[in-house]
């Protein structure tokens, strides 16, 4: 099956466009705070729509850090063109400096108002997942972030030809990693509900670092595809040291959880 290109702008507003990228973020951003408020408030009456609460902030933190990681990996460029740092409306956010920031804020949070961080943590990261499965589609709307050429097949994501690298002009269809993502991601989610759904009030944290093995796990195999990698450390890319590091910190919290969980039992 062949995954044609589409028009990247969904409509206008008084001559204004309206891209489908941006449509898709908003729609990924709804979801994960309306579920992430949902599953929160289920253990947690007494703190009910917390979350709600400090969204607006939550909202503007994890977009601001979202574009300025894409900006430093990307410095080359935007140390030429400094005033595009202020466009997001075609792409050019990334979901390690969303999560960086956005967890850091959450801890700021709990803190403030003096309720355990990973029960916070706990109901973003089974919420998250989701929206990240439904944010990758914001890339296929953008032709962006695909992966290497599909050779000798009749099927993959058509790229148009103003959007292929240089080197790779000559191929019309590559890998959809977007696709990859989503489905890995949706799959993701169902696997971290059913752990929160059994854990979130025996082992706190324990589906915050569920979600980082996981996803790392998700990103450092779809990163084997992917062609656009800003920034290698060695020949090896960004993205999966960054998967690397998140998946032993994860690593380390579950099985700690549950080191300390057999102790008091």
């Amino acid at each position: 099956m062949i995954i044609p290109a589409v028009e990247p702008v969904a409509f206008s507003i008084f001559g204004i466009p309206v891209y489908w990228y941006g449509i898709t973020m908003a729609s990924s951003i709804l979801v994960v705070f309306m579920l992430a408020n949902k599953l929160f408030n289920q253990n947690n009456p007494d703190k009910k729509d917390l979350i709600l609460s400090v969204a607006p902030i939550l909202i503007l933190l994890g977009v601001l850090g979202a574009r300025l990681y894409f900006c430093l990996v990307n410095f080359g460029y935007y140390f030429v063109h400094p005033l595009e740092i202020l466009d997001i409306r075609q792409g050019g956010l990334s979901i390690h400096g969303a999560l960086i920031v956005g967890i850091l804020s959450l801890i700021v949070i709990s803190l403030k108002y003096k309720i355990s961080k990973f029960k916070i943590l706990d109901a973003f990261a089974s919420a998250t997942i989701l929206g990240q499965s439904i944010g990758r589609w914001g890339n296929y709307f953008n032709s962006e972030a695909y992966g290497f050429p599909v050779l000798g097949q009749n099927w993959g994501l058509y790229i148009p030809l103003n959007n292929r690298f240089s080197q790779f002009v000559q191929y019309d269809l590559f890998h959809p990693t977007f696709l990859y993502e989503s489905v890995l991601d949706l799959f993701g989610f169902v696997f971290l509900l059913f752990i929160y759904r059994r854990c979130a009030n025996k082992k706190e944290g324990i589906t915050f670092f569920a979600y980082l093995i996981v996803y790392s796990i998700i990103r450092f195999i779809v990163e084997c595809f992917r062609i656009d990698s800003a920034l290698n450390i060695g020949s090896i890319p960004l993205a999966q040291v960054v998967s690397v590091i998140l998946f032993f910190i994860g690593l380390v919290g579950v099985i700690y959880i549950n080191l300390n969980n057999k102790k008091a039992g």
